[in-house]
């Protein structure tokens, strides 16, 4: 799964379940920005280049959803 990909299925499951979501670019650096779904947040990586099931899978923890759920 790419980064884009990630942000649009986080933000698709954020509107589901009525939970606030927005993705801040500038809180990053580089190609890096910050995801924030109400107070829990995560930094995506490129938003271009693929995401290591690790990292998804840490990700989705730093944000307290399943990463099945997506």
């Amino acid at each position: 799964m790419k980064g884009s990909e990630f942000l649009r299925k986080v933000q698709k499951f954020a509107m589901a379940k009525g939970l606030r979501c927005s993705f801040v670019p500038a809180r990053g650096k580089g190609s890096h920005g910050t995801l924030y779904v109400e107070s829990a947040f995560t930094v995506v990586k490129d938003r271009k280049k693929e995401i290591g099931p690790g990292l998804l899978r840490s990700m989705c923890k730093d944000l307290g959803i399943d990463p099945k759920e997506l």
